[in-house]
């Protein structure tokens, strides 16, 4: 989901307000190196709800003795069936009030379907976050103690009106 032809580049995972479950220990740190990312290119982001809709959703909530509350997960997003906003129209560009992407799961999905732009911009933004956290000191604990905690906040499109037909 990084090359979606109505982007809006999103960072996933971003710690939400009291309340919410919290994804595991480490996840907002890596969310930081995203939003340090877009930052230092010029390129506007915005947080998304880390809500296990994704290929991350098993990571989060494995444990093992080593990751006892989950496995920490973040992520880049550009955009699904969700409705484009009027705000993220004049941020990112696009039509305000369709679907990112009118295609998401259905059989124009193909690579015709992909903003090659948005592609470049989020492969540059996981390959420095790759080589960011593999050269990153190792945390004290194997649990990340102490790290920013990520939070998982569903949202419903439909209900929010802002489901592509």
């Amino acid at each position: 989901m990084i090359g979606r032809t109505s982007i809006g580049l999103a960072v996933a995972f971003p710690p939400g307000p009291g309340g919410l479950q919290p994804g595991p220990p480490g996840s907002g740190a890596i969310e930081q190196v995203f939003t340090d990312y877009f930052t230092s290119q010029g390129l506007a982001s915005a947080p998304t709800p880390f809500n296990g809709r994704s290929d991350y959703g098993p990571f989060i909530t494995t444990t093992s003795p080593a990751h006892p509350n989950g496995i920490p997960a973040g992520g880049l997003f550009t955009g699904a069936e969700g409705i484009k906003t009027a705000e993220e129209a004049a941020i990112y560009g696009g039509t305000a009030g369709v679907a990112y992407d009118h295609c998401y799961h259905q059989a124009c999905d193909t690579y015709d379907n992909v903003s090659l732009t948005g592609l470049d911009q989020m492969s540059d933004a996981e390959a420095h976050a790759i080589i960011t956290l593999a050269d990153s000191p190792r945390p004290a604990t194997t649990a990340t103690a102490g790290a920013k905690r990520a939070t998982i906040q569903p949202i419903n499109y439909e209900a929010a009106g802002r489901l592509a037909a």
